[in-house]
């Protein structure tokens, strides 16, 4: 296992898919439109939410939605250029905030170089009747990672733009590529930029095994993910109990890259009941991992995920071009949740690798206890209208939510949620 950088203990990630969040076309057109500047005006606001890093989705040179990168040294021409690309790292980290990048390096989009001169075998994964390509998607052909050549130009293209300042890669699609190239790669991208952070997109798999076998830090905490809005929207707090179980066995090998929302999944304010996305967010920022908040998840953006073409723009929408002053009223209160509960996060950071166990579960009801040995904090869930009553061990007082308590009793009014310490 490869130790994660120092840095990232204390990281608190606002995930950002650029093409929707300026507003660009669906499209690569001629010439060059400026749009990064405008995501440099929200920088102030991540701050004020009290994140420490931005998690940057696709910025390369692409055919329509980002994943279908035909340079990976070009910067996307519907967001500018390399000048505005170098000026929004250096105000990110004038500002203190990391910058993390979405590397797509599973397929390309045919307008690649080396596949439109007509795919070969040094480049891509050829069949009989053709090429790989991602999932069923024909436009995204698949890259051939045992060739050298491969492995070498994604190196390069790694380690140029941590040059450039970024401070790791989100790797798409990790679980799609063979395990023996990451471990190649990763390797060599670590020899030259040590304080890097390398996290995987896994979906399904073995999480542990592809930490262990790849070199990567961490990988994306889809089953946590599952376990916290499932368990909301089915009044099963047993399943959140098992994932949570499952979380902490990750925790003896990594630290998982946490979240309750992203660019490919239904909306956390629309999987859950509106008084239940606080219990959502409690349990994200007092569990072990490194948090990411899906840019307007902050604001209650409500937005389904559907299975067709153009499925994913419901979810990844325009931000206001005027900046902060253009967001509706509305989404103050789940903003200054997240500042409250971000706030609690920083002033814990031993939850980065806390365990936390659960007690006194019922299927609308629990108590779930973090700790690292040393400190501990109890999350208190209450998914029925009426009021409950739980207990902790004193001495124990209130830090965030809605609740009384009185010497050990905690009552919790019907759909409370309350953080004690």
């Amino acid at each position: 296992m490869v130790s994660e950088p120092e840095w990232i203990r204390h990281a608190i990630f606002w995930h950002v898919y650029p093409l929707g969040f300026t507003g660009a076309e669906p499209a690569a057109t001629d010439g060059t439109t400026h749009r990064l500047p405008q995501l440099e005006t929200w920088l102030d606001y991540a701050i004020s939410l009290g994140v420490s890093g931005i998690a940057l989705g696709p910025v390369f040179a692409s055919e329509t939605h980002g994943y279908d990168t035909v340079d990976y040294f070009r910067v996307d021409s519907r967001l500018g250029d390399r000048a505005d690309f170098d000026r929004f790292v250096e105000a990110a980290h004038q500002r203190g905030l990391r910058m993390l990048l979405d590397g797509v390096f599973n397929h390309v989009g045919r307008g690649f170089a080396a596949f439109a001169e007509g795919p070969s075998p040094e480049w891509f994964q050829l069949t009989g009747d053709g090429y790989a390509h991602f999932e069923g998607h024909a436009h995204l052909p698949t890259l051939n990672h045992a060739s050298p050549v491969v492995r070498d130009h994604i190196t390069e293209v790694m380690c140029h733009w941590l040059d450039a300042g970024a401070d790791g890669w989100r790797l798409d699609a990790a679980y799609a590529v063979p395990q023996d190239f990451w471990a190649d790669v990763l390797a060599r991208v670590r020899d030259r930029h040590p304080e890097a952070y390398l996290v995987g997109e896994v979906i399904h798999g073995d999480y542990t095994e592809i930490v262990e076998h790849t070199g990567m830090h961490s990988v994306t905490q889809y089953e946590l993910w599952k376990g916290i809005w499932s368990s909301l929207r089915d009044r099963n707090l047993h399943e959140l109990a098992w994932a949570l179980q499952r979380h902490c066995g990750f925790l003896d090998t990594f630290v998982p890259l946490t979240f309750v929302g992203n660019h490919d999944v239904t909306r956390i304010a629309s999987q859950v009941d509106e008084h239940l996305l606080p219990h959502a967010l409690a349990m994200l920022f007092t569990t072990a991992g490194t948090p990411s908040v899906y840019y307007g998840d902050e604001q209650a953006y409500r937005g389904v995920k559907e299975d067709r073409v153009g499925g994913d723009d419901d979810i990844r929408p325009r931000y206001p071009a005027e900046g902060p002053a253009g967001l509706a009223p509305w989404g103050q209160d789940t903003f200054r949740l997240h500042q409250d509960l971000i706030g609690l996060r920083r002033r814990h950071p031993w939850l980065h690798t806390a365990r936390t166990t659960a007690s006194q579960v019922t299927n609308t009801t629990a108590v779930f206890e973090a700790t690292d040995g040393e400190h501990r904090l109890f999350t208190l869930l209450n998914l029925r209208p009426a009021p409950a009553r739980l207990t902790v061990p004193p001495p124990s007082s209130l830090l965030l939510g809605t609740a009384t308590v009185r010497e050990g009793a905690v009552e919790l009014p019907g759909h409370g949620w309350a953080v004690l310490g």
